[in-house]
């Protein structure tokens, strides 16, 4: 009986050693396969990585372009209303010019349809307008020299 006891615990030994290598082999893929992970994650920790270098490097172009337009339109505006503050300024001297040219040609066909000489202006009342024009004048620089 000695021998039968004997001979069933190694048997349940040797059968244990076959399980436990049997575990061992599949635990060994499953580190084989972790391992296999795990540099793939590295590769991919790497790329993420150089993805964001990249990214950051493109935000700051184009920041830099942002402010570079935003300068240059702001630029371009000024610019922009100097130009029209002139144009305005010309037009309104075109509109008084075109105004006094429909007054001449106004007065030159009054006298092609009317050939008696226009009457002579009052010199007296004239000098007299002239004089109180340039006293006015002269008041007026004094109040601003004062």
């Amino acid at each position: 009986m000695t021998h039968g006891l004997g001979f069933a615990i190694e048997s349940l030994v040797a059968v244990l050693l076959l399980l436990t290598i049997g575990y061992c082999m599949v635990l060994n893929n499953r580190l084989k396969r972790l391992r296999t992970d795990e540099r793939s994650l590295r590769d991919m920790i790497g790329e993420l990585i150089s993805a964001t270098e990249k990214a950051e490097q493109a935000i700051g172009g184009l920041k830099l372009t942002a402010r570079e337009c935003d300068e240059t339109l702001g630029e371009r505006l000024r610019t922009a209303e100097r130009l029209t503050t002139a144009l305005e300024q010309l037009i309104g001297v075109g509109e008084k010019t075109l105004g006094g040219m429909s007054g001449i040609s106004g007065v030159a066909s009054a006298l092609r349809n009317n050939p008696e000489p226009p009457p002579q202006p009052d010199t007296k009342a004239i000098v007299a307008a002239a004089n109180a024009f340039a006293e006015r004048a002269r008041l007026r620089t004094v109040g601003r020299a004062a």
